[in-house]
């Protein structure tokens, strides 16, 4: 597994370096991970924090991010 830091600096440039953007998107996720969502990527929710497989999952480009106007 890879550590953190550097998924979440991979995550970060497909999201422009939008630390805002990121926090907000992860967020979401981690709700819905959370409510009983399906990983996008092979971590088990039982072994892993939602944050940290939604930020697995964006910096896989799993997730299609859009910015709200």
């Amino acid at each position: 597994m890879t550590r953190l830091e550097q998924v979440t600096a991979k995550a970060l440039e497909r999201l422009n370096h939008d630390r805002y953007l990121l926090s907000k998107a992860v967020g979401k996720r981690a709700e819905e991970l959370s409510a009983g969502a399906a990983p996008l990527v092979d971590m088990d929710i039982k072994k892993y924090k939602a944050t940290d497989i939604a930020i697995h999952e964006i910096a896989e480009g799993k997730l299609h991010i859009e910015k709200e106007d």
